[in-house]
């Protein structure tokens, strides 16, 4: 019986459109492309992905431990929601953290410190002002954090942040 259905010269259905392998090429190349993009995005954000130990006298004595997840940061038992911005290009990576640092990634984040939380011994990020920018560099497993003040995005130049008023400080984390 099933040799009665197809008669022969009798074309199979097309499922989809057909297969061309110029057409199947283009979509095997789309999603590659696609995949490297989005695991690219991924990536940067997976390095700073977890507990990070303070490692310097400002991070042991304000923020101490810090944790990364996908929208927030956790500080002195506070999590504060964060939205990363844009990946922070070499030269700014060098403004912010040592202008002799090569590899690793940037980001910059938008979140809210209230001035008035404390922090580990009283101690506030950005003094009497919101603390609203966050760059963050990350290499290997070492990782530092830059805080801002200001409604507007920090100049993140060796010029400007030489004489920035709205740097709060800078802090180093290990794993």
């Amino acid at each position: 019986m099933e040799g009665e259905l197809i008669s022969k010269g009798a074309e199979l259905p097309k499922v989809g459109g057909g297969c061309h392998a110029q057409g199947m090429k283009r979509m095997i190349g789309l999603y590659t492309v696609l995949g490297a993009v989005l695991v690219c995005g991924l990536a940067a954000f997976a390095q700073e992905k977890g507990i990070w130990r303070a490692m310097s006298n400002t991070a042991m004595s304000i923020t101490g431990d810090v944790v990364f997840s996908p929208d927030k940061i956790t500080m002195d038992f506070t999590s504060y929601t964060i939205a990363r911005i844009r990946d922070l290009k070499t030269e700014e990576v060098q403004a912010v953290f040592d202008p002799e640092q090569t590899g690793g990634s940037g980001s910059l984040y938008r979140l809210n410190v209230p001035a008035a939380k404390r922090f580990l011994h009283k101690n506030t990020l950005c003094g009497a002002e919101d603390t609203e920018w966050m760059a963050t560099y990350v290499a290997g497993k070492s990782l530092q954090i830059a805080f801002f003040s200001g409604m507007k995005p920090p100049a993140l130049t060796i010029d400007a942040i030489n004489s920035a008023t709205n740097l709060c400080g800078t802090f180093s984390y290990v794993r």
